[in-house]
């Protein structure tokens, strides 16, 4: 049975301000957050990351919508309801709030206390271990006026995470930290997520650590956007920024007339930028994964075949190099789709493959481009077909769809083809897409793929 999520938003949106300065900072947001997931939040400042981090704290009161955390609805709640919440959510904020006349054990020690579920021995005992895992087991007396910001802000993720507790809500936990201490830092809140099931939801501008997100969300102006656009936002920036280094010629003219220091924070600097870039290629992966990409261009393919009344489908991906087109999607009464591999120098495919347009044949059986091969390999009668190309961006023949035996008593006509050009380009996206991130996983995984060209876009 899947497990409940532990933060639901259901349409929640949230105003400051009263009468004609009442302004609305969030817009009908809708998600969850699960037991042991990761999300990061992104977007630009204003755009309401914090608001709704502390709404699913219970910091703020809900004004419109549902939010539900650990089983308990906040709009409405009690102020002892609310209480009891804040009290199993660890909060870290970019201020550190620490109490200054505590040292840092008294701190940490103070959140457990507050439970009442612990000795004083205990909550000593843990609090320095808790410290400890923070890099800070030199520090455990220091009063937080003897510490560094970055010292006292790892004092308060410490406090926050001792308790266990099931959620953990961070705003720029790492701003205030380098970037070995910020790994540390984030490498900690992996572990909690991953062994104890919490959920984390972390606010950041912080590209170094995304990489340990299971979810990315974006918030713009209130709402929430597409992965996607976040994602082309902030790989647009890092790009730009590459192309700003290079148009300055630093690589380059200027790299003998730098002394040693300057060129390696030069190097530095070139190489954060580009594991900046590498780690949204990989978050890209990980969120748009090849699985769900396949079962979109499959369930598109299905509801295609539905809407122009065809008995079968499927889509043929073109291999020039093996001179081949192998099904991506072969639709079928029951079972998992069929795996077909035909020639692309024969066949109705092949035809469409070859000259990048589209044919309606009306009797398969007697037409001189019809391979009658693959029925008798599939037990399947084509009486008529509608075979059509699909282009890539660059204009090439990526792929070939074929719809088989039109139901009732006329074959697939004029009509037909042109519903299926409204699905073409779409389709041709989700299929490069498909393409590319098998690329990045091949690369990721350290499969560099030899050098060819992309499929439709050789000679044919």
């Amino acid at each position: 049975m899947a497990q409940q999520p532990l933060i639901t938003v259901r349409d929640v949106s949230h105003y400051y301000g009263t009468g004609a300065l009442r302004k609305q900072i969030l817009f009908g947001i809708t998600t969850d957050f699960d037991p042991g997931e990761i999300v990061i939040l992104t977007g630009p400042s204003g755009s309401g990351k914090t608001t709704l981090l502390t709404l699913a704290g219970a910091l703020r009161s809900v004004h419109e919508g549902s939010l539900t955390v650990l089983g308990h609805e906040l709009n409405g709640a009690s102020p002892v309801t609310l209480g009891n919440i804040r009290r199993s959510i660890g909060f870290i904020f970019q201020a550190h709030n620490l109490l200054d006349a505590l040292t840092a054990r008294q701190n940490v020690q103070m959140s457990l206390l507050l439970h009442g579920e612990e000795t004083k021995e205990s909550a000593d005992a843990r609090a320095v271990e808790m410290l400890s895992a923070v890099g800070l087991s030199q520090r455990v007396d220091y009063f937080p006026s003897e510490m560094s910001g970055g010292q006292k802000q790892r004092v308060a993720i410490a406090r926050a995470l001792i308790a266990r507790p099931k959620i953990v809500l961070a705003d720029e936990p790492t701003a205030a930290l380098d970037k070995k201490s910020g790994r540390e830092v984030v490498e900690i809140l992996r572990t909690l997520a991953k062994e104890q099931g919490t959920a984390i939801l972390l606010v950041t501008h912080d590209n170094r650590i995304l990489d340990i997100a299971d979810r990315i969300l974006t918030l713009e102006d209130g709402r929430i956007s597409s992965f996607t656009k976040g994602l082309t936002a902030n790989a647009g920036k890092m790009l730009d920024s590459l192309s700003q280094l290079n148009q300055r010629g630093t690589l380059v003219r200027h790299v003998h007339d730098i002394s040693a220091d300057k060129f390696v924070k030069l190097l530095e600097d070139s190489t954060q930028e580009m594991e900046q870039l590498l780690t949204t290629l990989e978050i890209a992966e990980k969120q748009v994964s090849q699985t769900m990409l396949d079962q979109v261009l499959v369930a598109a393919t299905e509801k295609i075949v539905e809407m122009l009344g065809a008995e079968r489908g499927a889509i043929f991906i073109v291999d020039d190099k093996d001179r081949k087109l192998r099904s991506k999607v072969a639709t079928h009464e029951g079972g998992a789709p069929l795996e077909i591999v035909i020639s692309l120098d024969d066949g109705v495919a092949g035809h469409v493959a070859r000259t990048g347009k589209g044919l309606i044949v009306a009797d398969a059986q007697n037409d001189p481009h019809f391979n009658p091969e693959v029925d008798k390999a599939s037990g399947f009668f084509t009486r008529n077909i509608l075979c059509l190309p699909i282009l890539n961006r660059a204009g090439g023949v990526f792929a070939v769809a074929q719809l088989l035996n039109k139901k009732g008593d006329k074959p697939f006509g004029p009509e037909d083809e042109q519903q299926f050009e409204t699905f073409a380009r779409p389709i041709g996206l989700i299929l490069e897409t498909c393409s590319r991130m098998r690329t990045v996983t091949q690369t990721a995984a350290g499969s560099l793929p030899a050098p060819s060209p992309e499929p439709g876009t050789g000679s044919s």
